[in-house]
């Protein structure tokens, strides 16, 4: 596990940064990709200072073009691709009556463009050295939707969909897994991209007797998956707060 490389999108903060921060305890070499370089700089401060080896590269991930260049910085770095974590999202929940557009337009790009132009860098090197694995966030909203998630959880419906797809995809041999993670409330910035006052409060208000999952949680679920041997594919793990309903 030692020499493994993982590149984990959306690192700057929440479950991308307590990724980062786990795998690298676990011996892995970690690329960091997020749009904020100073967070970034920050994270690579804290892997190095505790033992660990990072880089990282400024990336927005509605880019092809910046997401191939972070595959291909990685591979000029480290020299091989193991593991992506799909981790970058947004999640500005609003009923589909208030016609975000731009909103849905955003979730679109970053949840379902930005998974595929993660697959896309990376699978070629992964098929190349016939092994990888790839980690999609989802999210418990890819399972069942709620007023005010329709536009969300189609996002991470495709996520499932794309995650699913590919893992038949892949032929004997290749040695490339793929892993579905699906959070439930998880304490993270996630519901900062949110612009409708009253569903932050009604958010508020149905979660505020539940001890919510922190980044570290979902951290451990992702460190568990890419620590199985190679001939155990471990697709998919849903983790919520005991005391979350839904």
């Amino acid at each position: 596990m030692s020499k493994k490389v993982a590149i984990i999108t959306g690192a700057s903060s929440g479950i991308g940064q307590a990724t980062a921060l786990e795998l690298s305890k676990q011996g892995f070499r970690v690329m960091l990709a997020a749009r904020r370089e100073d967070r970034l700089k920050q994270l690579q401060s804290e892997v190095i200072r505790h033992g660990g080896e990072a880089s990282y590269q400024v990336t927005d991930v509605t880019s092809f073009a910046e997401v191939e260049a972070l595959a291909k910085a990685t591979i000029e770095q480290f020299g091989q691709i193991d593991i992506l974590v799909n981790n970058a999202g947004i999640m500005p929940l609003s009923f589909i009556s208030s016609r975000k557009v731009d909103e849905w337009d955003r979730m679109v790009n970053v949840n379902i463009k930005g998974v595929l132009y993660g697959i896309g860098a990376v699978l070629p090197y992964m098929e190349e050295q016939k092994s990888g694995h790839i980690i999609n966030i989802s999210s418990v909203a890819g399972h069942k939707v709620m007023p005010t998630s329709s536009v969300y959880s189609g996002t991470k419906f495709a996520v499932r969909a794309i995650t699913e797809g590919l893992r038949q995809e892949m032929k004997s041999g290749q040695n490339i897994r793929t892993t579905i993670i699906c959070p439930g409330a998880v304490a993270t910035e996630l519901t900062h991209t949110i612009s409708d006052e009253n569903i932050i409060r009604n958010l508020q208000e149905n979660y505020s007797d539940v001890q919510t999952l922190t980044g570290e949680d979902i951290a451990k679920a992702i460190a568990y998956a890419v620590s199985q041997p190679d001939h155990v594919d471990v697709s998919e793990i849903i983790i919520r707060p005991t005391e979350q309903a839904l």
